[in-house]
């Protein structure tokens, strides 16, 4: 348990509630602080976004909070001429761009990267606004550590601009920054110091220790792969009533309740809690109601046409030689954070295209959270390539029959190239993601390579590799059902819970997590 020690929380929405009931923990024996950096949630007065998040760490005791509303006044009141200034943009330049540069850095939050999504309710930004908005968020961050001078700062996600900011000035001050990484195994977490945008490497050096030990020291490793290998379903249980294991089209009485609670959600934001002159004001951080929802007609709308027969989805044939490619949802970390140079997958498709062997397809299976969000022209576009096919979304509903029948699999850095490891498949990945350390799993520098890495698909006996992964994460990781801990930590924000031994435990394990990534992160050299 941290003692004596000053502990900044970066906080964002729904991600906020475990780090609430953290602190109440921590703050007896540390000195606090919470960062709200979102706009709409410090600087819109008390509504359903914000209540249970920004003003509920504002009303617990002995918690400082520090927010982002004056930077945001500043963009506003300048919104349409930035006095940018670009001596400090090269400052930045020269001391801050340690894991990314100036663009890359702009690249993390889906408001500044309209080009690469389809989320039309983001307004597009000119090049002045968004280094003035760059150099904002610096300044305040700067000004943040030095006022509050903190030990550690801990984070549970590892999404937008503030985080990457703040992740770059902690570097250069040799301050821990430590998020969650997601190995894939299990429920398991293990730190991260750079917001997973490259290997943990203390990480990466007890796992290359490790595959120096006998097998017997594997045993249980050996055994969970065996029984992984036999299941029918592979999905993980963390996926278990989210959308990313929803194979089947809703009713259209929940597509229109869908929409109803939108309309409600914005007007009581809008009117009833007075924060429309806000969006008026700035549409680059605080989007217009009226695009939100229109954006949620369409998606449903689209969802219920792809989730139809006659659709732009193609069922697999058994003849077929195929490569897998599973999509991302777009915006997420596991891109815009991960692999910033490979966001379009359209254009990553092109390249697997041309890149085939003669007589193999590329299988690409959308994900189930983009279902409805993605412009249809994008499967028009990906299907008419000769040697592609957009397939039918629930022809199965798990992985590992796609999996298994293919001959092997492509993804930019997701949880299908870790699945496809204990199948003892090949995978290739386009970012450097923890399980990417794992023998069949190859990270594609370039696009000219293409052709002799996917030539070389075929089987491989990876077992001691994978059972060397799983047992560096139980190592070193922590069981710690995210998903869990911020939705019923809402419940219970919101009265409609009390705070249960289970949610108790697990908060336990949050602060375990954090202190065990404190003392490694002094490891990694």
């Amino acid at each position: 348990m941290f003692q004596n020690k000053k502990i900044l929380m970066i906080c964002k929405e729904t991600f906020s509630y475990p780090l609430y009931f953290l602190a109440k923990d921590l703050i007896k024996q540390n000195s606090m602080a919470s960062y709200f950096f979102n706009p709409a949630e410090c600087c819109f007065n008390k509504t359903i976004l914000n209540q249970n998040t920004y003003y509920k760490h504002r009303d617990l005791e002995n918690l400082k909070v520090y927010d982002s509303v004056s930077i945001t006044k500043l963009f506003t009141d300048n919104i349409n001429n930035p006095p940018v200034d670009l001596n400090y943009i090269n400052y930045i330049e020269d001391n801050y761009t340690n894991f990314k540069n100036i663009n890359l850095q702009l690249l993390s939050t889906q408001k500044m990267s309209t080009y690469y999504h389809d989320r039309f309710y983001y307004k597009n930004s000119t090049n002045s606004q968004q280094l003035y908005w760059l150099e904002l968020n610096y300044k305040r961050a700067i000004e943040m550590i030095e006022s509050f001078q903190p030990d550690i700062i801990i984070d549970t996600d590892s999404s937008e601009l503030a985080r990457t900011v703040i992740n770059e000035i902690a570097f250069s001050k040799n301050l821990p920054y430590i998020t969650m990484e997601f190995p894939r195994y299990e429920f398991y977490k293990i730190p991260s110091y750079n917001l997973g945008s490259s290997y943990n490497k203390y990480f990466e050096k007890v796992y290359r220790h490790n595959l120096n030990h006998p097998d017997n020291n594997f045993s249980t490793e050996y055994e969970y792969i065996e029984l992984f290998q036999k299941k029918v379903n592979i999905m993980s249980d963390e996926y278990s009533n989210d959308v990313t294991s929803k194979y089947d089209r809703d009713s259209i009485l929940k597509s229109i309740r869908t929409v109803l609670n939108m309309l409600v959600y914005f007007w009581n934001q809008d009117i009833t809690d007075r924060n429309f002159s806000k969006k008026v004001k700035n549409k680059i951080l605080f989007a217009p109601s009226l695009k939100y929802i229109l954006f949620y007609i369409f998606w449903e709308l689209r969802k219920r046409f792809l989730f139809g027969k006659k659709t732009l989805f193609i069922d697999p044939d058994i003849n077929d030689k195929y490569v897998y490619m599973p999509l991302h949802l777009i915006p997420e970390s596991s891109t815009l954070t991960k692999s910033p140079f490979y966001i379009n997958e359209l254009m990553v498709i092109e390249q697997v295209s041309k890149s085939l062997p003669a007589g193999w397809l590329l299988y690409v299976k959308e994900h189930q959270s983009m279902i409805g969000q993605r412009s249809l022209k994008f499967y028009k576009k990906a299907n008419s390539l000769h040697n592609v096919k957009m397939v039918t979304i629930n022809f199965y509903k798990d992985p590992k029959p796609w999996i298994e029948n293919a001959e092997g699999v492509i993804t930019i850095t997701g949880t299908s190239a870790y699945e496809a490891a204990l199948l003892g498949k090949k995978s290739l990945i386009f970012g450097d993601v923890d399980f990417g350390l794992i023998d069949g799993i190859t990270r594609v520098k370039s696009f000219e390579d293409l052709p002799a890495l996917i030539s070389n698909f075929g089987p491989i006996d990876n077992i001691k590799s994978c059972a060397t992964y799983l047992f560096t994460v139980k190592s070193l990781g922590f069981e710690i059902d995210l998903k869990y801990l911020m939705s019923e930590g809402e419940a219970i924000l919101l009265g409609e819970k009390e705070i249960s031994e289970k949610y108790q435990k697990q908060i336990k394990q949050l602060s375990k997590f954090y202190q065990k990534g404190y003392e490694d992160y002094f490891k990694q050299s």
